[in-house]
């Protein structure tokens, strides 16, 4: 499909998603360590706003 809408855009599918596929599992697992781990560093999760939040110090 890629290659009907870029024929000439010398990308191939595959390769490009598991490139994006490995990264986003590498930062996900950063982030997930951030949150979880025992010593979480001073961050946090604000479930009303739906993102990370950090001490100020951090």
């Amino acid at each position: 499909m890629l290659e009907k809408v870029l024929p000439y855009g010398m990308l191939k599918a595959k390769p490009n998603l598991e490139s994006r596929i490995r990264t986003l599992k590498r930062d996900w697992a950063i982030v997930y360590d951030m949150l979880s781990g025992k010593n979480n560093s001073g961050f946090g999760w604000d479930e009303h706003r739906q993102l990370v939040v950090a001490k100020d110090a951090v």
